[in-house]
């Protein structure tokens, strides 16, 4: 007799980024914008609002807090977060990387990494932001006027060429190829600089973003690869987006 396993399920979970292209900032321009950004991203909500960050090497070294943002904290962390080969010079074209964590309980822990000042063409400049998996936390984060906020301060501090926050399932099965410029979620960012959005049908929400880009909303409620809908909105903007020219590789 043979027995059929059903796979086991795990909660849903979600996350935002914001991502630019090659840009040479120096420790003291990337701390800069880190400030603003910490500074937006902490009014968004209080488990937002407390970072600690991460010693490199990783697990080694004292907890070194980065609220409230402090310009010689930050420049001196990024400036510890060059890439280098162990014992070899500084890789300056590869960037400079921060990492921090929240004081969240279990089920709450929220990850940060800041890579910013590359100018190679093979990395990406991001701000990554890995949000809670579970309890009141993940609930009351995971809604769109919230993650709103968080893409918006993003935006704000790091004047991406593009940004996201949603379904981490999303984007590993039914997202874009590596070649496009952008990958759509929940909720997408599209700088100026990519195109201009096309009317789109509801219930999806387009909103400027100051002078520097559009908010792209595809559901008011929360979008989950298990609802069939959403996925297929996905699929129906996405398509919108393509005839538009947005999706083309650049």
């Amino acid at each position: 007799m043979s027995i059929t396993l059903e796979p086991e399920t795990y909660p849903e979970t979600y996350y935002a980024g914001a991502y630019w292209g090659p840009r040479k900032e120096s420790a003291e321009e990337c701390a800069r914008r880190a400030v603003g950004f910490l500074n937006l991203l902490a009014s968004c909500d209080p488990l937002l609002a407390t970072w600690n960050k991460i010693p490199k090497p990783r697990g080694k070294g004292r907890k070194t807090p980065l609220m409230p943002p402090d310009m010689a904290t930050l420049t001196e962390a990024f400036r510890r977060g060059v890439n280098r080969e162990p014992g070899g010079p500084a890789i300056e074209d590869l960037g400079l990387s921060v990492s921090a964590y929240n004081d969240g309980e279990r089920g709450e822990f929220v990850y940060l990494r800041m890579l910013c000042g590359s100018y190679a063409r093979s990395i990406s400049n991001v701000c990554l932001l890995d949000l809670p998996s579970r309890g009141a936390s993940a609930e009351r984060l995971t809604t769109a006027p919230l993650l709103t906020n968080v893409v918006r301060s993003m935006v704000s501090g790091w004047e991406p060429d593009w940004a996201m926050a949603g379904s981490t399932a999303y984007r590993k099965f039914d997202g874009e190829p590596n070649s496009s410029p952008f990958f759509l979620n929940w909720l997408t960012y599209l700088s100026h600089r990519l195109g201009r959005v096309p009317p789109l049908p509801a219930p999806v929400r387009i909103e400027p973003v100051e002078d520097q880009g559009t908010l792209i909303i595809l559901t008011p409620e929360r979008f989950t690869m298990a609802n069939p809908e959403h996925v297929a909105l996905a699929r129906r903007v996405r398509e919108l987006l393509a005839r538009a020219g947005l999706l083309q590789p650049r």
